[in-house]
């Protein structure tokens, strides 16, 4: 498979009152493959939403690059910028404040096609028709509001929004969180079939890893800002070399007893504050096997033999 997005350093900073910074994305590199699903996980403030976010020029960066193919999304005019739009979409967490309440369903997915000049009106409803069925959103929906719709069909509106330009790759920013675990399963499926009957590619975001083990490819987790551990699914989910990928899998339920009585350890207190992260590696604190090197330089992010990154000194050489 071809790269589709490379992402090299990317920085996503945010300046406070009194000068502070949040280093919400702090030099993150990977790529992601046409017809892949990356899963990016980790818990509530980690930058998986602002990387996201990031990618598709929604944010601005501080520092580093993004390259869609071999265009760069925040150096594009303004044709090229409707032409990344275009090829690009986005699935939000919560259904009921991404969609306008004032707005019918046919208004709401008939706009990308009204500002990107795609169509007529005729076309449009075709369109709309199309896409609800292949949604599994009935035709007669076109008429209502969203109001009038329970959590898992308004989301499937949302990705019924996010289909109508036809993009080639889209950003799920914890797509099912808000919805009930069975819906969830469901929502879960139908973009399993959209990515294998229209070949789309996916960055699939969620701080819960059994369903980032569900849908993808391969796992990037991340904390406070940065990559830590990366690895085809299999491989991470089998043997986590991170602790804290090890803590993420201690909170995932599992009926697998080979797990009973191994080294995984759950992870004990909060996340730290981004604003004054601690020195050295990150997670230390929170590490129980973290040492003074630890506790004052930061692990470089390597690569292993068997297609996995990880940053820990537990598992360079440097760490011994």
């Amino acid at each position: 498979m071809s790269d589709l997005l490379t992402v090299s350093g990317l920085q996503t900073w945010f300046t406070l009152g009194g000068g502070s910074t949040v280093k919400a994305v702090d030099g993150v590199d990977f790529t992601i493959r046409r017809g892949e699903i990356v899963g990016v996980v980790g818990e509530s403030g980690c930058g998986k939403s602002t990387l996201g976010r990031t990618i598709l020029a929604l944010e601005k960066k501080t520092g580093g690059t993004v390259a869609f193919e071999d265009a760069d999304p925040f150096a594009l005019d303004h044709s090229e910028e409707k032409t990344f739009r275009r090829r690009t979409a986005m699935v939000f967490q919560d259904p009921s404040s991404s969609l306008n309440p004032r707005k019918r369903v046919d208004q709401l997915l008939s706009q990308p096609l009204r500002v990107h000049g795609v169509g007529t009106r005729t076309d449009w409803r075709a369109r709309i028709d199309d896409i609800l069925s292949e949604t599994g959103i009935a035709s007669d929906a076109r008429n209502r509001y969203p109001h009038q719709f329970s959590g898992g069909q308004k989301q499937r509106i949302g990705i019924a929004r996010a289909l109508m330009l036809d993009p080639e790759f889209i950003v799920l920013d914890e797509a099912v969180s808000a919805l009930d675990v069975s819906i969830q399963a469901q929502i879960l499926n139908l973009l399993l079939d959209l990515k294998e009957k229209r070949d789309l590619t996916y960055l699939f975001i969620s701080h819960d890893l059994s369903v980032v083990e569900f849908v993808s490819d391969r796992i990037i987790v991340m904390y406070l800002g940065r990559i830590v551990e990366e690895a085809p699914k299999r491989i991470l989910v089998d043997k986590p070399l991170h602790p804290y990928t090890e803590a993420l899998m201690k909170a995932f339920p599992t009926t697998d007893l080979s797990t009973r009585g191994t080294s995984i350890r759950a992870v004990e207190g909060d996340v730290p504050s981004p604003i004054n992260p601690p020195s050295g590696c990150h997670f230390a604190p929170r590490c129980p096997f973290a040492t003074d090197k630890c506790r004052t330089k930061y692990p470089p992010l390597v690569s292993l033999d068997d297609d996995r990154r990880v940053a820990c000194w537990l598992h360079t050489d440097e760490g011994t």
